[in-house]
């Protein structure tokens, strides 16, 4: 499959946009949760991975926001296996739905390693889908695949080019990755600083950008107050996970 789906994604997603301002309120609140976890370094510069529809800036006004095509809300046309950046010169790289594209994490985070200041991070938030609600809804009812089985390709292999990326997912990655002792001794360079697992139920309700809204907008208070309850079963409920990783 083409890596042009992506884009096929991003439009359709943006059409959805505006019509949903609850989607719009929940997707604020998760841009927070990443917001509080920035390194907080001196003339920070914050990158955006896979910017999507580009609404970060809602939260986190400096951040620019790049993605692999072209679109008018897009600061900067880049790859994330090959940045246009000097090293050591960027304070923040946020991936919010964007690790599982990833078909060589490895690769990835050694030019993220490479673009990143000493103390730089890496905020990763993504779907979980190692719950039970997590894999019923990434694995029933969304069109991507959560491969829990399938091998992980860390490192591309020999040859490889960033040109011939295609298109990838894999929904269940970020909980096997940052959730596994198994793949700690792969993060050498890193500080694994935090692994935030939530319910966000409240997000699931409104059914994504394409999918009927479950409730109505005047109940979003009290599906917080669900989400943070359900939070302390992250094994039963938990469908997001927030990892950030620091450079040593």
């Amino acid at each position: 499959m083409t890596i042009e789906r992506h884009q096929d994604e991003i439009l359709l997603n943006y059409s959805f946009w505006e019509k949903k301002p609850l989607l719009r309120q929940i997707y604020r609140g998760f841009h927070r949760q990443i917001a509080a976890h920035l390194s907080g370094l001196d003339a920070p510069l914050v990158v955006e991975l896979g910017s999507g529809i580009g609404n970060i800036k809602e939260v986190i006004p400096n951040c620019l926001r790049t993605d692999l095509f072209p679109n008018p809300w897009l600061d900067i046309v880049q790859n994330a296996y090959a940045l246009p950046f000097a090293n050591a010169s960027v304070s923040d790289l946020v991936l919010f739905d964007v690790f599982h594209h990833l078909r060589h994490p490895g690769t990835a985070l050694a030019e993220f390693w490479r673009v990143l200041q000493p103390g730089g991070r890496v905020l990763v938030f993504d779907p979980y889908a190692l719950s039970l609600l997590g894999l019923v809804t990434f694995g029933l009812l969304h069109h991507e695949p959560v491969a829990l089985r399938d091998e992980i390709a860390w490192s591309a292999p020999a040859g490889w080019s960033v040109t011939e990326s295609d298109y990838y997912a894999a929904q269940g990655n970020a909980g096997r990755i940052f959730g596994n002792q198994k793949f700690q001794p792969l993060l050498d360079g890193w500080n694994l600083v935090t692994v935030k697992r939530f319910s966000a139920i409240s997000y699931v309700a409104t059914g994504g950008y394409s999918k009927p809204q479950m409730y109505p907008d005047g109940w979003y208070p009290l599906m917080q107050k669900l989400d943070n309850a359900l939070d302390w079963l992250p094994l039963l409920f938990a469908t997001r996970i927030l990892a950030v990783l620091q450079k040593k």
